[in-house]
């Protein structure tokens, strides 16, 4: 039954501990900061303002650090806005038609965004990591500190405070609006869910709003039961992992629909869901559940290998679910038949959320994304469009790998290091994980005193109730998991008693860049008995798990415990040396374990063939590992250069050197470990000749180069002569002389030098026709027969004109003669005897030594063209 209560300064514990609606002062909202300045990138902003109803949505672009704002009727970006000092960061992204809120994960930043004027109104702080999410609706913004379990109403547009914050046990987990615009979140501690009506702001100025949100809680499960929660367009769906079961609150309504025979492993669910079906995704067995709104449910397999895969999301029938793994979502129609396939050059996340009658697929590590209609027709947003932001994208990213072999499942095995410590008519047991041996673990069952309580796999710890002071008790506890039940292993005895120990007054905590983080306390008042140990529990969003026990006032925990980069939180009980344990301490302050960043990924290195002595680095972001990566240090043999891109360009390493290319990130912390790789600078080019020929007149030379990692340019060339450029393969030099022997140079030139070669080639010979033909009347039919006085035919000379004093004999004719190049003479017309031949070209020939006939006299072999003989 549902309970009404405005929120005010305390709460009234119920038997099982449960609080309401309390009021505190929110840590995670500060004082504003100046508005942090962003670059709108496209159209003119006057074009660019949003109006009220337009069917669009805002998809983060990590890589490019750039907020794309997409029109779902055109499936186009109209406009872009550069976010600074973002790349790389996870952000969380909320929008109305006339809002927009962000949250970078990295740094914790809130920013407020009014897209009317696309103007930041506002920015604040608040611990970085996961934690604290944002929610926004028309008017109404919340932030939620899941860890700390603190809720508070925002102004969206100044981000000032509204009225006083809801408080709940740490822990919480959901947060986001219905559509009837209330806030709704899990309280695991409790097995409650509340729905939050925000207070209506003043039309003048936030700080004027009096009063606090409305809180109605409704009992869903037994406490310390995981839970994941869907709002519904009015009302809210509860998954409790823990029991196997779908709780949906509507209209004040609660059913309960049980699943524990068909859910086999901890199922999840989408932020939000359109519509009266409610799909349930368990990724360890690729299985989505639908469960309908009188609680039937449909069960349908998703196709592939591997549990990468995210909430399956109902939009107009059917059911779209995102596998991160392969870079694909699956569309199933109603009755979970596979319909469609939608894949793009996708890795990493991928996100999925229905706004304004359209689904949006965003992979903010991609230059695309993907527009769905309410026919289902897909279409491709490329983010990065030029006409919009002008350049060229970055490189896609590789495809991902494939997914990891299925590990062999069976049950799980017995919790680690199960404790019991007394209280007043009560046990406190608490365990470590047990291995999940394949299956994730769904729940512990906590067993002892007659009692058989169920806990989330997240919930390590539970508080059995209703024992008898001075009665001696054990607990046995075992995990489950799709296999079944594993091993139990029981506790040490314990004995309730009214003589209980004080909690420490107060707990804090802080990160270490070691990876650690150090939880210390004051000494405890043991109210007349020696504290003999303190055992440490930590809370994040949904979980609650003890962490390691001390006996002083301090405990480090390991590095690689705690997740780096989600929030924590830790409370402390005090156990004395009779085994009696005190409440929980207060909470204390939310930290984010942190260490140096992992290895930078994808490493790869190669030559820049238009600069000598340099090589190109690139990499995909290294894991930050719980702080922002800030920087990357790249060692290229013995030169180091700091980056904060991810990609370097480094030069003066010499020509042809093999260098080995280190990377490392860097955060708070420091230096993470390195990657590396090998890469070679380019080198000069080598020629190698493997042939030649040659014609009366020209010569080509064959070869092959090794550009050494570079662009080769070629020619060829002889002694005196200018160079001829060709392709790196063969080139062909024209304009020899027949018959002549000639070494030819081929030369290749690139970014760090040339390489040469030689080769000998002599053309062929060419050879002429002395020519004359008789005529057909007296002399001429004798004209041609032999050498006569005055001037015939077929005459040679030692000079190129018809001189009788330098006349070296006469050729018969039909006599062949080697030619060897051409020279401008006298002219010559060899009339009816040579077919009106006229020229005052002279061809040398060999006859008697090198002279000269008349061209007009000498027919050249092979088309008689004068032009491919040299000039002498």
């Amino acid at each position: 039954m549902a309970s009404i209560d405005e929120a005010v300064a305390t709460r009234t514990p119920r038997s099982r501990s449960r609080v309401r609606g309390g009021l505190v002062t929110v840590g995670t909202v500060l004082a504003l900061l100046a508005a942090m300045g962003l670059t709108v990138l496209g159209l003119g902003s006057a074009d660019n303002a949003v109006a009220n109803y337009d069917a669009s949505s805002w998809l983060w672009s990590a890589a490019r650090s750039e907020l794309a704002r997409v029109n779902g009727v055109t499936a186009r970006v109209d406009t872009r806005m550069e976010v600074p000092a973002a790349r790389q960061h996870p952000m969380q992204v909320t929008q109305t038609d006339r809002l927009l809120v962000l949250r970078d994960l990295n740094t914790g930043q809130i920013s407020a965004l009014d897209l009317a004027t696309l103007q930041i109104t506002a920015t604040t702080p608040t611990t970085p990591g996961l934690g604290v999410s944002v929610a926004l609706h028309e008017d109404a913004a919340f932030v939620v500190d899941a860890v700390q379990g603190v809720v508070r109403q925002l102004d969206p547009r100044s981000l000032a405070p509204v009225g006083e914050p809801v408080r709940y046990p740490p822990g919480i987990t959901g947060g986001a609006f219905d559509g009837e615009g209330r806030l709704w979140v899990a309280v695991p501690a409790e097995g409650t869910v509340s729905a939050i009506t925000p207070v209506v702001l003043p039309s003048e100025a936030a700080d004027s709003a009096v009063g606090s949100p409305r809180v109605e809680s409704y009992d869903v499960a037994e406490a310390s039961h995981e839970l994941v929660i869907s709002t519904l367009d009015d009302g809210v769906a509860v998954l409790d992992r823990t029991a196997g079961a779908l709780v949906t609150v509507v209209g004040g309504t609660t059913r309960r629909t049980a699943l524990a025979s068909t859910l086999t492993g901890p199922g999840i669910l989408p932020v939000r869901t359109s519509g009266p079906v409610v799909p349930v995704t368990v990724p360890g067995q690729r299985q989505v559940h639908a469960i309908g709104d009188a609680g039937e449910v449909r069960s349908f397999t998703v196709p592939g290998d591997g549990d990468r895969l995210g909430p399956a999301v109902a939009w107009a029938g059917r059911f779209y679910c995102a596998d991160e793994a392969v870079g694909a979502v699956y569309a199933f129609d109603a009755t979970g038949q596979l319909t469609d396939t939608i894949r793009g050059r996708w890795g990493g996340p991928l996100e999925l959320e229905v706004r304004e009658n359209y689904l949006f697929i965003n992979a903010p590590d991609a230059a695309t994304a993907r527009v769905v209609d309410d026919s289902h027709q897909v279409r491709e947003v490329d983010k990065y469009a030029n006409d919009v932001l002008g350049g060229d994208p970055p490189p896609e990213p590789p495809p991902p790998p494939p997914p990891p072999k299925k590990p062999q499942v069976s049950k799980p095995g017995a919790p680690r290091n199960v404790t019991a410590a007394a209280g007043d008519a009560q046990a406190r047991v608490s365990w470590r994980p047990a291995a999940a041996n394949g299956a994730e673990i769904v729940r512990y069952v906590v067993e002892g005193a007659g009692q058989r309580l169920e806990v989330g796999a997240n919930q390590r710890s539970v508080e059995v109730t209703e024992l008898t002071n001075g009665e001696t008790y054990r607990f046995s506890v075992h995990a489950v998991n799709a296999k079944g039940a594993g091993p139990t292993r029981t506790s040490n005895p314990v004995t309730p008693t009214a003589d209980v120990p004080d909690a420490p007054t107060e707990v804090t905590a802080e990160a270490r860049a070691d990876g650690t983080v150090v939880v210390t306390w004051p000494e405890a008042n043991g109210q007349g008995n020696t504290i003999a140990r303190y055992a440490v529990s930590a809370t994040s969003a949904g979980t609650n798990a003890p962490v390691g026990e001390a006996t002083g006032t301090e405990l480090v925990v390991k590095a690689g415990e705690l997740e780096y980069g989600t929030q924590y939180a830790f409370t402390v009980v005090s156990v004395n040396d009779k085994g009696a344990a005190s409440e929980a301490s207060p909470v204390s302050n939310t930290v984010v374990p942190f260490t140096v960043p992992g290895e930078p990924l994808e490493l790869r290195a190669s030559t820049v063939a238009d600069q000598p002595g340099t090589v190109a680095v690139q990499w995909s972001p290294a894991v930050a590992n719980g702080r922002p990566v800030t920087g990357y240090v790249v060692q290229v043999g013995d030169k180091r250069s700091e980056v904060t891109d991810t990609r370097a360009t480094v030069g003066g390493l010499g020509d042809g050197q093999n260098v080995t290319v280190r990377v490392r990130a860097v955060n708070e912390a420091g230096e993470g470990a390195e990657a590396t790789t090998t890469a070679r600078t380019v080198a000069a080019p080598r020629v190698t000749v493997t042939g030649s020929s040659a014609t009366a007149t020209a010569a080509t030379v064959t070869f092959t180069v090794d550009a050494g990692g570079g662009q080769a340019s070629c020619t060829l060339s002889r002694s005196g002569q200018p160079a001829k450029s060709g392709p790196c393969s063969s080139i062909t030099m024209s304009g020899l002389a027949p018959g002549t022997s000639y070494t030819f140079t081929v030369t290749a030139t690139n970014a760090a030098g040339s390489g040469t070669a030689t080769r000998a080639q002599q053309t062929d010979a060419l050879f002429g026709v002395a020519t004359c033909e008789n005529g057909p009347d007296g002399d001429q039919r004798t004209y041609c027969d032999r050498d006569r006085d005055g001037r015939n035919g077929n005459e040679i000379f030692s000079v190129p004109r018809q001189d009788n004093d330098r006349q070296v004999g006469w050729a018969k004719p039909g006599t062949r003669l080697k030619a060897y190049c051409k020279v401008r003479g006298t002219d010559i017309d060899s009339w009816i005897y040579n077919n009106n031949k006229q020229s005052t070209w002279w061809v040398q020939v060999e006859y008697s030594g090198r002279n000269y006939i008349p061209w007009a006299w000498l027919n050249l072999e092979g088309g008689d063209d004068i032009n491919v003989l040299p000039t002498c």
